[in-house]
């Protein structure tokens, strides 16, 4: 039995692109949807846009969770691997691995002749978002085998956003997300590394769905569909690409510009949620404690009680790679916990 993308009994979540209904197109890690079904057999129809590095969608049924490899091009059937024969009652979660290395149109479900959908539940009443770069989106978080060490060679068969710091906070929070996360990404154009020579910042892309040019044309995301009580800015990571201005020079005038910069962003998205609790933060991963300071400063002067700073203990110092899965749990316990102390409105 086919079952389009739309079905009622579809529980999606993060930022979409419904223009065309029976094939939304997912764009950003932490996307997904969550069905609950009877019978042993389950496909699913997707269509890859393939720009860089193999592509892969995390599959967790039944609580055992898997990686399904999708084709660069064209029409992917993935045969979902339904072991468990004696409940033929299952819950599938489906979900978007990595950044926009590449973007997915869902086309639809199959399930077996005379089986059914059932209801899959309701989302949580806390919502959160995340403004982020790799360590958001959980790029190279399985290589445990690398813990507190560089990078293996890869191919983004690692990156998985279920083991981000972003999603293990939200679920330690009971809160839905949005990962607005990118590898590479710096706060302004012209620096970090994604989209390099033409490096595009997160002061463009933050609004957007669709924003890798090798995609097309951007689109602007229509922020009436998701209102976060909290928004976490986890940007300055990759603010030294590809010069560290800030530990140089930390009073010269491009570390003055990115400060300003800095601020024009969180009172952007003051304006956009006038309610909202930012936390702004950096990484466990290594780099200049100036960009840190920078932040502080930033966050001192907007003067804001509802924008502050979450430093980590072991904050810029905690490993030299990508964070792995039990370093984005440390930094997950400590920004669950900062979160859960602060005095959010409707936060139940």
């Amino acid at each position: 039995m086919k079952i389009q993308p739309n079905h009622e009994k579809l529980l999606y979540s993060g930022r979409i692109d419904w223009t065309n209904p029976v094939e939304p197109v997912w764009v950003f890690p932490c996307t997904s949807v969550k069905l609950r079904f009877t019978g042993n057999e389950m496909k699913v129809l997707v269509k890859n846009n393939h720009a860089y590095w193999d592509n892969f969608l995390g599959c967790i049924l039944d609580g055992e969770q898997s990686k399904l490899p999708v084709n660069e091009s064209g029409i992917t059937v993935l045969e979902i691997p339904v072991t468990s024969t004696e409940n033929k009652e299952h819950e599938l979660l489906l979900f978007k691995r990595q950044d926009s290395c590449h973007e997915l149109t869902v086309l639809g479900f199959e399930i077996a002749d005379g089986e059914t959908l059932l209801e899959p539940g309701k989302k949580p009443g806390r919502r959160i978002e995340v403004y982020g770069d790799s360590v958001s989106a959980g790029e190279v978080s399985e290589a445990v085998a690398y813990t507190g060490k560089e990078d293996p060679q890869h191919n983004g068969e690692y990156s998985n956003s279920w083991y981000s710091y972003s999603w293990m906070t939200a679920r330690k929070l009971d809160a839905e997300i949005h990962d607005i996360a990118q590898g590479g990404i710096a706060l302004m154009n012209n620096t970090g590394w994604f989209y390099e020579p033409n490096a595009i910042g997160m002061e463009y892309a933050w609004n957007k769905i669709h924003y890798n040019p090798q995609f097309g044309e951007a689109t602007e995301w229509d922020f009436a569909q998701y209102t976060p009580q909290v928004v976490i800015v986890a940007i300055g990571q990759n603010d030294s690409h590809p010069d560290d201005y800030m530990k140089e020079d930390y009073n010269g005038e491009r570390a003055l510009l990115w400060r300003n910069h800095y601020k024009a962003f969180l009172e952007t998205l003051r304006r956009q949620y006038p309610d909202a609790h930012i936390v702004c933060c950096t990484t466990l991963l290594g780099h200049d404690e100036a960009w840190d300071r920078s932040i502080g400063e930033a966050v001192t002067e907007m003067a804001d009680k509802k924008i502050t700073q979450c430093r980590f203990k072991r904050n810029g110092k905690g490993t030299p790679g990508h964070l792995r899965i039990a370093e984005a749990e440390e930094m997950a316990e400590e920004l669950s916990a900062y979160i859960e102390n602060l005095p959010i409105e409707g936060w139940e």
